[in-house]
């Protein structure tokens, strides 16, 4: 094997074990939804880690992304007597593309890091293994929830992060000069339901992709705390790669 190949075929190799990991992890979780005991609590207890705990961080970064689109918009557009196209083109962008992004990526480096670093340092303690010693399901009581808690809240914080970069655009282009009425009705005009509906559907993907890829990443762990530390650096990582990806092609099928 040349060179060429020698750096080829680990790459090859670890991107086909991402994916057959991913895979059994994904396929137990699913026969653990129609598997006793459902773990309720966890579940609600993941829940509102990924969705209540993240509005916070999430409504602010859709604020200023809207906010700062809404700044550029607003000089450009007003200097060619486009005005009423502002609150159209901010509403657009922010409920197809920037709130839904905006809202899995958050999630990814707040929630995605943390879950694998969880599950990271119970498997290097060897945690895991006490519960399968104790006749507890890992799949059950560690992933499940978690998959759970990513589809679920998911769309609810993409919504979040649309209003939020509606009210930061709205309050730019007033400041800028622009009419709330002018904006407003740019907004009714442009705007329908089936785009949040849209932008919200893209949630459970985002949701499944950090929630599967922190629970690979953590379970696989090993080499104590720099294995830990390095899992939650590329369960970030992939899960923005995967995500911007996953964009694209529901982007394509969406709004095609």
């Amino acid at each position: 094997m040349d060179r060429r190949g020698l750096l080829v075929w680990p790459a090859a190799q670890a991107f086909l074990e991402f994916v057959g990991e991913t895979t059994l992890i994904l396929g137990d979780a699913i026969r653990g939804l129609f598997r006793r005991p459902f773990e309720a609590k966890e579940t609600l207890d993941q829940m509102s880690f990924v969705g209540l705990s993240s509005v916070p961080i999430v409504s602010m970064t859709g604020f200023f992304s809207g906010a700062v689109l809404s700044l550029y918009l607003s000089k450009f557009l007003t200097q060619y007597g486009a005005t009423p196209f502002i609150g159209g083109t901010v509403g657009l962008t922010v409920t197809r593309e920037v709130g839904p992004v905006l809202a899995g990526i958050m999630v990814a480096a707040r929630c995605g890091s943390a879950m694998a670093a969880q599950l990271g340092t119970m498997k290097v303690t060897e945690q895991i293994d006490a519960l399968k010693m104790l006749s507890v399901n890992p799949s059950n009581y560690l992933v499940v929830p978690r998959i759970l808690a990513g589809v679920i809240m998911l769309p609810m914080l993409a919504l979040v992060c649309m209003w939020s970069g509606i009210v930061g655009g709205l309050l730019i282009a007033y400041s800028e000069g622009v009419p709330i009425a002018t904006f407003l009705q740019s907004l009714q005009q442009f705007l329908k339901p089936e785009d949040f509906l849209k932008g919200m559907i893209k949630g459970p993907f985002f949701g499944l992709i950090v929630a599967l890829v922190a629970c690979q990443q953590g379970l696989r762990t090993d080499n104590g705390a720099v294995g830990v530390g390095k899992a939650t650096t590329n369960t970030v990582v992939i899960s923005m790669v995967l995500i911007y990806i996953s964009n694209f092609l529901l982007a394509q099928l969406l709004f095609r």
